[in-house]
């Protein structure tokens, strides 16, 4: 299953951080993303690996992390995320299976209930962990988008010998 995998779809707040966002004194906001995630993201990429980010936040973070990353399918301020899942799949010619999700909390619960594979870090929301296929041992912001594209590079490796 993994090894059939050609888009990976990512939450942002939760997965590709620790859920911690600051607040300076002028109002700007601050995330902090994990440098072996960007890592995995880049070798995944290189890979063939398709991905779209998928925020119920509309912030400007998301757009710089995606300009980083050269990722182009940038979906914000959604609400219905298993809508935006199906538009990325639809628009890159994906069937649902050949798509993984990571989320971590209820409002992601549609789009990983669509995917194809499902995912969430170790400190996921407990009524997640129970739906998903793949819980990684790493904390969002912390290298569980790594662990989870490694497993998957790995699987696809493994599937070509």
């Amino acid at each position: 299953m993994m090894e059939d995998i050609k888009a990976v779809a990512l939450d942002v707040d939760g997965v590709l951080t620790d859920s911690t966002f600051i607040w300076g004194n002028n109002g700007e906001e601050y995330k902090k993303f994990s440098f072996t995630d960007v890592m995995g993201i880049s070798l995944a990429s290189k890979a063939g690996i398709v991905f779209a980010l998928i925020s119920g936040e509309d912030n400007s973070l998301v757009d710089r992390f995606a300009e980083k990353m050269k990722i182009v399918h940038v979906y914000k301020g959604i609400k219905d995320k298993a809508s935006a899942l199906s538009s990325f799949a639809k628009k890159n010619k994906l069937e649902l299976d050949q798509i993984c999700f990571m989320g971590d909390d209820v409002n992601d619960l549609g789009a990983l209930q669509l995917a194809g594979f499902s995912a969430a870090p170790a400190n996921a929301h407990e009524s997640i962990k129970h739906i998903v296929k793949l819980v990684t041992v790493k904390s969002g912001g912390n290298g569980a988008v790594r662990e989870l594209l490694d497993l998957i590079l790995a699987k696809k490796a493994s599937g070509k010998k």
